[in-house]
C-alpha cells in the first residue's frame, strides 16, 4: 500500500481501505481459481495494481467516463482502475466464466458499484465508450478487430477517444500494420521499479 500512495497520494481514506483489501481477496480467490501466476502473488501490487494503474498516469478519466475492459481475467486493468476512478463506469468482460465469477466477487466485496462484469467475447458487448482499455491479451491488429465500432463519437479528454494498452517489449513489428494514429507511453518514465523498464502503455486513436 506504500507502494501505490507513493504514485497516488490523493487517495480518500475508502480508496486506500479498498486498495488494501486486494491483495486478501486474490489470495483466497486464487486459491480456489487460478487468475494470477501462483510465483507473481509476491508481487501483486507491483505486477498487477501499479500496473493496471500505469494507464491513469497516461489519461485521467473525468467523471461520466464509460470504459471498456477486454479479457479482463481477474480484473485487471478494470478493478483497480475503478477504484482510482469512482465516478466511472467499468464494463469488465472475458470469455472464461470462471475468471469473470472473481471479477463479481472482488468487486462487491469492495462496495464498488461503478463495475459490471459479463462472461462474453468482446464483439458481443454492446455500447458505446469513451476509452476501452486491456493488457495484453492479443496481437494489437487482432484486437481492434474486437473492439471495431465501440467508441464514442464525441471525446471529453485530451487523448481522442481510443484504446489504452497495457503491453512490454519492442511492438515495432506488431504495430507495423496499425494504420491508426498510435503512440507509445514508457512506465518506467512514471514507476522506478524495474519491472516497468519495458513495459508500455499503447495508445491508438479510434476517433
Amino acid at each position: 500500500m506504500e507502494l501505490i500512495q507513493s504514485y497516488f497520494p490523493n487517495l480518500s481514506p475508502q480508496q486506500i481501505e479498498q486498495f488494501a483489501q486486494l491483495e486478501a481477496l486474490y489470495n483466497h480467490w486464487n486459491a480456489q481459481i487460478n487468475v494470477i501466476s501462483r510465483k507473481d502473488t509476491e508481487n501483486f501490487y507491483t505486477h498487477h495494481v501499479l500496473h493496471s494503474l500505469g494507464i491513469a498516469k497516461v489519461c485521467s478519466f473525468k467523471p461520466g467516463s464509460h470504459l471498456l475492459d477486454v479479457g479482463t481475467g481477474g480484473g485487471f486493468p478494470g478493478i483497480p482502475l475503478a477504484i482510482l476512478f469512482p465516478e466511472c463506469h467499468f464494463v469488465l468482460v472475458d470469455s472464461i466464466g470462471k475468471k469473470i465469477k472473481v471479477v463479481k466477487e472482488v468487486s462487491q466485496a469492495l462496495g464498488l458499484t461503478n463495475v459490471e462484469a459479463h462472461h462474453a467475447r468482446a464483439e458481443d458487448i454492446k455500447g458505446e465508450f469513451d476509452f476501452i482499455i486491456s493488457r495484453a491479451v492479443t496481437q494489437m491488429p487482432v484486437f481492434l478487430t474486437w473492439v471495431s465500432g465501440k467508441m464514442k463519437k464525441k471525446s471529453e479528454h485530451e487523448l481522442v477517444n481510443g484504446i489504452l494498452y497495457l503491453k512490454g517489449g519492442d511492438l515495432s513489428e506488431e504495430m507495423k500494420s496499425v494504420k491508426h494514429l498510435h503512440r507509445e507511453f514508457l512506465l518506467s518514465h512514471f514507476y522506478k521499479e524495474p519491472f516497468f523498464e519495458t513495459k508500455k502503455v499503447v495508445y491508438v486513436k479510434l476517433r
